[in-house]
């Protein structure tokens, strides 16, 4: 059986994630397509949100998904960190911008939910207060990149920036365990059965989730790639200089 690590070759990793993109974009769409239509035109109204509470499929995915990007990037960088693997270091960075889009997709869509539900667009709850942060911290990794010139010094300094982050994301994850105060509600999706929404609800976000599950997967993979070609790129630039 092949090492796991052997995909950190960036030959290897490019072999296999240009024979599983296609799949990968295939069951992101099917998944989106079924759960989004399945969401906002086959499920009812809630008797409290009215047609409002169907913005879930969209928003809770993005949340998710915003914390989890970190938490992949944060996984990366250590990898990177411990096994100087480059394909890691060019996965971070691949990641945050897709991670950054999801978080901003996720303050839009929630302050779209919460204006009619709270009567404002913004409050300084503490779960949003550190999807903000969080948002600031993604938009800080990204400029780090690109104000490092030694891709491996922006790796190091990105990673330790990332471990850093990893901290709000934690509190992204977890605020309503850490702070019973605040608007937003308890948690959407949990293990606890009894916390989680109605069927109804349930069975078209988990779809949707996959979905942008899929989507991440596809988008880190595609970006990855391109992050390979162009340090690729560059060093062929630089070795006709040096001729």
């Amino acid at each position: 059986m092949a090492s796991f690590w052997e995909y950190a070759n960036p030959r290897k990793f490019m072999s296999v994630s240009g024979a599983l993109l296609p799949w990968i974009w295939g069951i992101a769409a099917l998944c989106l397509a079924v759960g989004l239509v399945w969401g906002f035109f086959f499920t009812p109204n809630d008797f409290r949100q009215g047609s409002t509470v169907k913005i879930i499929y969209v928003h809770v995915p993005s949340a998710i998904m915003a914390v989890n990007a970190w938490f992949m990037m944060l996984v990366t960088s250590l990898i990177w960190l411990i096994r100087r693997h480059h394909v890691s270091a060019l996965a971070a960075k691949a990641a945050a911008p897709v991670g950054m889009v999801f978080t901003v997709i996720a303050l839009v869509t929630g302050a779209i939910w919460g204006q009619p539900m709270w009567g404002t667009w913004w409050e300084w709850d503490p779960r949003l207060t550190s999807f903000l942060i969080l948002f600031l911290f993604y938009l800080g990794y990204m400029a780090l990149w690109e104000a490092v010139e030694n891709p491996d010094a922006a790796a190091d300094l990105t990673a330790v920036l990332c471990l850093v982050g990893s901290v709000f994301a934690v509190i992204s994850r977890y605020a309503l365990v850490f702070w019973n105060q605040g608007l937003h509600q308890g948690a959407t999706l949990s293990l606890d059965r009894e916390q989680n929404i109605a069927n109804v609800f349930w069975y078209p976000l988990v779809t949707a989730l996959a979905g942008f599950g899929f989507l991440f997967l596809a988008l880190v993979l595609y970006r990855t790639r391109t992050e390979i070609r162009a340090r690729r790129l560059k060093a062929l630039i630089a070795q006709e200089r040096m001729a």
